[in-house]
């Protein structure tokens, strides 16, 4: 699967990250899928993770359900979360594979681990708890639109 994501978005989910360092960043992703089957980000959100660590994250509930209802206000779908690795490489831990159970998601994970080069990178991943299948999904960087006419 191909999803994508403005540049504007990656920077500003970086900054978030930096700021928050060296604890988990996390959020969601909202957008819209494409009649090629692709997916677009069209919305990240930047929620609190509720557990303080490095090592893993938990995103407060009140404010998962307020970007839920934002996402609905604003026409768009829930497309999955996106959290960081402060010091790890941009790929699902086993934590990271356990935790995941909605296989509709995308799950994206921004490495600082080489603060000059942060790595973004989606996946996909299925199964039961005893078999988790994790599998690359093709992230798109777009460079902004003059012509867009967003105001965000």
């Amino acid at each position: 699967m191909r999803i994508t994501i403005r540049q504007s978005d990656f920077d500003a989910m970086t900054r978030y990250a930096r700021e928050l360092a060296p604890e988990e960043a996390c959020g969601l992703i909202a957008g819209e899928d494409q009649p090629d089957g692709s997916r677009e980000i069209r919305k990240v959100y930047y929620l609190t993770n509720t557990d303080h660590t490095n090592e893993h994250f938990t995103i407060d509930p009140r404010e998962q359900l307020a970007a839920v209802r934002d996402m609905r206000a604003e026409g768009l779908k829930p497309l999955g979360n996106w959290h960081s690795h402060p010091e790890t490489p941009s790929r699902p831990s086993e934590e990271d594979q356990r935790l995941a159970n909605d296989s509709g998601a995308s799950y994206l994970i921004l490495s600082l681990a080489e603060p000059e080069h942060p790595a973004l990178n989606a996946f996909h991943i299925e199964g039961t708890q005893e078999a988790k299948k994790v599998r690359k999904e093709e992230l798109v960087i777009l460079p902004e639109s003059r012509s867009s006419g967003d105001d965000q």
